[in-house]
């Protein structure tokens, strides 16, 4: 048979699955990331946190090592729902500068040099993209949130025994899936961020602002208006209520638990649809 005649057959060889195509990308966006010097000095230093974290930690179980120490200082080392709270809030802040730096830059290339027709041609998804693109930044982001943050409650539950974590296990739970809500919606925004704009450097700073901006607004409408539903509009302080609730502490003042989730729920559709509207292997200009 003649070679011109062959061009159209349909290719027989073996088929990779498809989690394996998905996790080709996050693969090689993992290699550049670790190749970003801003990255690697970020990543180290919203580790002291935790290390910090650990230490007191540790002494707060060893307390008769410092017999000489007052009673009320005593209560304050315990280990409870505040403590991981006001961990978890201060790894937070670490994951948003995180992904200020790393998001803008799995999407906005792809964007700008027109790479999109490249992937869609392949047997992926517009699903599968944006699912392999939220992975590599889920990976990026769970070193400084959840996997951290658990480290701490075993290492608190191996110190202080059994009778601790079974009194305390909702702390765990709270640790992880408000770590895994977190991560969603902040790498929802920054990749939302990139594909809106297509430029690294604005995408990092959309993504700053959309916390930063939308924190001043829901305190300006708070103080104008003089109510407490404006903070709803403040995806860092509607996480927080949530986190309280999560870790059994009481919550701040403002908007109740299920208002907060059900406003994250609305954000995170919004962003879901401006990847939906963003990412197309064809765009029409009108």
């Amino acid at each position: 048979m003649a070679i011109y005649k062959r061009g159209y057959e349909r290719y027989q060889g073996p088929l990779t699955n498809h989690w394996t195509r998905l996790l080709v990308l996050p693969r090689f966006a993992w290699q550049r990331l670790f190749q970003q010097r801003l990255v690697l000095i970020l990543l180290i230093a919203s580790l002291i946190w935790p290390l910090l974290c650990g230490l007191f930690v540790y002494l707060s179980n060893r307390l008769d090592l410092l017999p000489s120490i007052p009673g009320d200082i005593k209560n304050m080392l315990d280990i409870n729902g505040k403590f991981f709270l006001i961990f978890m809030n201060t790894q937070a802040v670490f994951s948003v500068l995180l992904a200020a730096l790393a998001g803008p830059g799995l999407v906005a290339p792809d964007l700008a040099n027109n790479a999109l027709p490249l992937y869609f041609s392949r047997p992926l998804t517009r699903v599968d993209y944006v699912a392999a693109r939220m992975a590599a930044l889920v990976g990026l982001l769970s070193l400084v949130t959840w996997l951290p943050g658990l480290l701490l409650f075993w290492m608190q539950s191996g110190m202080a025994g059994w009778g601790w974590l079974a009194h305390h296990w909702y702390l765990g739970a709270g640790i992880f899936f408000g770590f895994a809500v977190w991560i969603l919606l902040v790498s929802l925004v920054a990749l939302a961020s990139s594909a809106y704009v297509k430029w690294r450097i604005v995408a990092g700073g959309l993504v700053l602002g959309f916390f930063f901006i939308l924190t001043g607004v829901a305190q300006m409408l708070n103080a104008i208006l003089r109510v407490d539903w404006g903070s709803l509009l403040n995806p860092t302080r509607s996480m927080y209520i949530i986190w309280s609730a999560m870790l059994g502490e009481e919550p701040p003042p403002g908007p109740g638990v299920w208002a907060c989730v059900s406003m994250l729920a609305v954000l995170i559709v919004l962003l879901g649809m401006i990847l939906e509207r963003k990412l197309r292997a064809v765009e029409v200009i009108s």
